[in-house]
């Protein structure tokens, strides 16, 4: 089969399923947006008081609690925390340059 017979035929048997994926998308865009308005109060709190983006112990203490809450929810610790890390040091990155200027 080729290729581009093997893409069709996925999209033609995946398609419910990627289609239930593109919902939980569109959830997760959605309270990233959430999260990222919370953020930005966080960053004129933080410039109002002089406290730096990064804070270590917080880093750890949110990685600790997306771990414990992936594992309740039967869902991959490992990736949620990968996740979450990858996330924590964009917003980090982010607070940081918005409190630069």
């Amino acid at each position: 089969m080729s290729r581009t017979a093997v893409e069709a035929r996925a999209a033609e048997v995946l398609a419910p399923l990627r289609a239930e994926i593109d919902a939980i998308d569109a959830e997760i865009v959605a309270l990233i947006a959430k999260r990222m308005a919370v953020v930005e109060r966080v960053i004129a709190v933080k410039r109002a008081a002089g406290i730096p983006a990064l804070l270590h112990d917080r880093v750890e203490e949110v990685a600790s609690n997306v771990r414990r809450k992936a594992e309740s929810l039967g869902a991959p610790p490992d990736l949620a925390e990968a996740v979450w890390r990858a996330m924590m040091a964009w917003v980090i990155a982010y607070e940081d340059e918005k409190l630069r200027q």
